[in-house]
């Protein structure tokens, strides 16, 4: 009787991880890919890893880590696809990383305000480097669409693996 109110507890709190985790993703605020994994974390524990091992675990871990990859590199791209030379798409990625200190603003801003700034210190013009900032914020959505998909990933595979597993 024990085990199984520990078991309901583990899986209520899982699931309330997963979606935070999942709101986490789009959401700055809070860190989405860390929570999710600990959601689903919570939730192979509930099973004593029955149907969820180490294994799935570790790819899971590799996934919630290119949500990090996906966030810094997004910018970046943008930034590179709408003419931003080498000093813009570094402006984007350094203004992604110090963004993250100032909350919501400041990783909406940041990609676009280190390109702008990327740009101009190579001497472009306004207008250019106005064109690279939009880019980078044109790769955070793109980010954010891409972070959302391997969150769903996550949770796909989690899946996949319990119902493999549970036969």
């Amino acid at each position: 009787m024990q085990e199984q109110i520990v078991m309901w507890v583990l899986w209520l709190l899982a699931v309330a991880m997963v979606v935070i985790g999942l709101l986490g993703v789009v959401l700055p605020a809070i860190p989405g890919a860390p929570v999710l994994f600990g959601g689903l974390f919570l939730a192979a524990l509930a099973e004593d890893f029955v149907y969820v091992g180490p294994w799935t675990l570790g790819a899971l871990g590799v996934l919630a880590l290119l949500t990090y990859a996906v966030d810094f590199a997004a910018g970046a791209f943008g930034a590179r696809r709408f003419g931003a030379t080498q000093r813009g798409m570094m402006g984007a990625a350094l203004g992604a990383l110090a963004g993250l200190f100032f909350g919501i603003p400041g990783i909406l801003l940041g990609p676009f305000v280190g390109a702008v700034l990327g740009e101009l210190s190579a001497r472009r013009k306004l207008e250019e480097a106005g064109r690279a900032g939009i880019g980078a914020s044109v790769g955070l959505a793109l980010g954010a669409a891409a972070k959302l998909a391997l969150a769903f990933s996550m949770i796909g595979l989690f899946f996949f693996m319990r119902v493999l597993q549970a036969g």
